[in-house]
């Protein structure tokens, strides 16, 4: 997926009249691309689509329209969009309970690491997680993670075959497998693929 430059944003006027239509079709594209693992991870597959959406959602909120600032947010979430190769997503561990989410994320330390995919026939790919910034310390983990599945060439050509395609999570205090992915979230990841 190529990457998303200045050209490709719409002004704040633009913007601004075709927002509530433009919002509509983002919310149901985003839609195809959730996994709940379990009760309490979410993962949300990110793409160019939804980078342009965030982006667009934060030049509207900060008012935003020089050039220099613009590039700023272009240089933050343009790395969140996959490669061709990998796909990207955010991880949020989510608990309602402020008190017991606090007690959850210190029993979860290094789960960002133990997120998984497989696509059939091939290895179990393992998140290369928050590679910005670290996100947990010897007491917890961060409720939101960002995460990169790279996949091998075998990989892409399995999936963009037809191959189905698993995920889980394998944590001695968290584990879930999803087995296969539901057609629509694996036909919309397969699109991430070149």
């Amino acid at each position: 997926m190529s990457k998303l430059t200045r050209k490709d944003l719409y002004s704040l006027e633009q913007y601004s009249e075709m927002r509530d239509e433009y919002r509509k079709k983002v919310m149901a594209h985003k839609s195809n691309r959730r996994l709940e693992l379990g009760n309490h991870i979410l993962l949300s597959f990110e793409d160019r689509l939804i980078m342009q959406y965030q982006i667009q959602e934060m030049l509207k909120a900060e008012r935003i329209f020089e050039a220099a600032a613009i590039e700023e947010e272009l240089e933050v979430y343009n790395p969140l969009i996959p490669d061709g190769t990998n796909w990207k997503a955010t991880m949020l561990i989510q608990y309602p309970d402020v008190e017991e989410r606090q007690r959850q994320l210190a029993q979860l330390i290094g789960i960002e690491d133990l997120i998984w995919m497989q696509v059939d026939g091939c290895d179990k790919i393992y998140a290369i997680a928050d590679e910005d910034l670290e996100r947990d310390n010897a007491e917890k983990t961060s409720a939101v993670h960002f995460m990169r599945f790279e996949l091998d060439k075998d990989m892409v050509t399995a999936a963009k075959s037809g191959a189905t395609i698993s995920a889980g999570v394998e944590h001695e205090n968290y584990q879930a497998t999803i087995s296969p992915l539901a057609n629509n979230l694996r036909d919309s990841l397969v699109g991430d693929l070149t």
